[in-house]
């Protein structure tokens, strides 16, 4: 185990390279055995293929930038980030730019593809948090310094998503936030009473629209509603079940064939388990532990506090929105349309992923090498003391 864990420290940014690049790989092979009998496929098998491979060259574009410019740029620049993702959540609301799709305006018509700016959000809300607490490291623990101002300017993207109808990426963006307000060293005290705040916000605007309220008593009532709101979770638990431990085979999928609608997005989990079988799935859950523990160990070893607040804010992102994913397509939470970073079908957000990787990279060039176990060390001298 402690030689396990060495290797681990030592080799961190190439083990979590070499794992994002087999779910990448996982994905594809699953969107190829998935995406052709969905019903948007407009009678060409390899459509949502295409579109796939199209958003991968441009996020490995975007890797290999952000992995080369050193992220100091974005410490100096971060409110071109903030600023270009709220002109593109404005541009959701324009006529002719902004898509309306299932009653959301989420999305902005980019030609061939479409695009989801509140992925940028993510990144940018990320970028001024690491910002704002190397900036004011002395004033942390302070109520307006350390919480209230940092809340209020992330608060603006919120507002604009919010009103997009997308609880789903308000709620991950407003956890990473936390986590990394968490990370900065700010008092516990007020970050407990946000999260009961926001979670209790959340629930509120839940209950105000009737959709999201259906998906709730759906999560609360699954055999009640599962012709209709809970289709979609009722049909992915038969997913999973029917694949078994070692799946049904590579295709041979049957939920898939209009049974399980969006089984080739946001429902891809399941479908992996009824081909591949619990093995697979056990194995997309250990990968992202994987990432999880590679991405820290890069965070925590960068060389100054900007840099160990970007990776911890990038990571806790891709995590959480994983848990998520995983959580929905199982029944241990509520429905939600979110993507499976790295697998599922969703250009924006593969996109965005990889450039999140990408800066880990650099932070990883820039960091100093692995000394002390898991860098607890050099967390410790960054990370405001708790009084």
């Amino acid at each position: 185990m402690r030689a396990f864990t060495a290797i681990l420290q030592r080799h961190s940014i190439h083990i979590l390279l070499l794992v994002i690049a087999g779910l990448v790989t996982l994905g594809i092979v699953m969107l190829f055995s998935t995406s052709a009998f969905a019903l948007q496929s407009h009678g060409d098998t390899y459509y949502f293929v295409k579109r796939q491979c199209f958003w991968l060259g441009i996020g490995l574009c975007a890797c290999t930038f952000a992995a080369i410019v050193d992220y100091h740029f974005w410490q100096k620049w971060w409110w071109l980030a903030f600023g270009g993702a709220v002109l593109l959540l404005a541009l959701c609301f324009a006529p002719h730019i902004g898509l309306k799709i299932n009653g959301s305006r989420r999305w902005i018509g980019m030609g061939f593809a479409n695009f989801q700016p509140s992925e940028l959000a993510k990144v940018a809300s990320i970028f001024f948090l690491a910002w704002w607490y190397d900036r004011y490291a002395p004033r942390t623990r302070e109520f307006f310094f350390g919480f209230v101002f940092p809340i209020a300017v992330v608060c603006v993207l919120l507002a604009l998503i919010v009103v997009e109808v997308d609880l789903g990426a308000s709620a991950l963006i407003g956890a990473a936030m936390v986590g990394t307000m968490f990370v900065a060293g700010a008092s516990l005290r007020y970050l407990g009473a946000c999260a009961v705040v926001g979670l209790g916000g959340m629930l509120f605007i839940a209950t105000k629209i009737p959709e999201r309220m259906s998906r709730f008593l759906a999560f609360l009532h699954p055999e009640q509603y599962r012709l209709t709101e809970g289709l979609q979770q009722y049909q992915a638990l038969i997913a999973i079940g029917s694949g078994g431990v070692d799946g049904l085979g590579l295709g041979n999928g049957r939920q898939k064939m209009l049974y399980l609608p969006e089984a080739h997005t946001d429902f891809i989990f399941p479908m992996i388990g009824e081909e591949l079988g619990l093995v697979f799935t056990l194995l997309i859950v250990a990968s992202y532990l994987v990432i999880c523990i590679s991405g820290f160990i890069v965070a925590m070893n960068a060389k100054d506090r900007f840099g160990m607040l970007l990776g911890f804010g990038f990571i806790t992102t891709i995590l959480l929105q994983a848990a998520v994913n995983i959580g929905m397509t199982t029944s241990l939470l509520p429905n939600k349309g979110m993507p499976l970073p790295f697998i599922s079908f969703g250009g924006s957000n593969l996109m965005i992923c990889l450039f999140m990787i990408g800066v880990l990279i650099n932070i990883h060039r820039h960091g100093h090498p692995i000394a002390a176990p898991l860098g607890r060390v050099r967390l410790a001298a960054r990370v405001t003391p708790r009084i």
